[in-house]
């Protein structure tokens, strides 16, 4: 069944990368460190989710389509929103679609904090990214005595 989802409650998945990496010096962004990864992976089933009533998903291609070339997205550490790392609007943040998930570029600001989160990244300690949302549009199933979720 899909549905158009009526809370605007946000929520947030996590997934272990093995493409989290700090790019030194690219001149496409005077040289300063990026941040690249994926913060979603698409037609990957997560772990189980929803507590008293699990549940798996997976993002389906074309999810993030309308959000990214429309919204005002910020990048946040442990989604702080003390802790800007990049934001679309200004430059300092680029999300793109490919055929694996959503991609991330992001230019850290010139801070202590951003510096040891570098840090932190290059020397494997953080390998995760993750991502918040709140679903437009889902369609749930029932599989292998398990609801499932699409977002779509």
């Amino acid at each position: 069944m899909t549905k158009q989802t009526e809370t605007n409650q946000m929520e947030r998945r996590t997934i272990t990368l093995k493409e989290l990496r700090v790019v030194d010096g690219l001149s496409d962004n005077g040289g300063e460190p990026a941040i690249e990864g994926y913060a979603s992976v698409f037609d990957s089933w997560s772990e189980e989710l929803g507590g008293n009533s699990p549940f798996r998903e997976k993002v389906v291609k074309g999810a993030f389509e309308e959000t990214i070339l429309v919204d005002d997205i910020r990048a946040l550490f442990n989604h702080d929103p003390n802790y800007v790392l990049g934001r679309n609007k200004a430059g300092t943040l680029t999300l793109e679609e490919d055929d694996k998930g959503l991609k991330v570029k992001i230019i850290p600001p010139n801070t202590t904090w951003a510096k040891d989160l570098l840090i932190s990244i290059k020397r494997g300690d953080i390998t995760q990214m993750s991502f918040g949302f709140t679903v437009i549009l889902d369609r749930w199933s029932y599989e292998d005595n398990t609801d499932v979720r699409e977002l779509l």
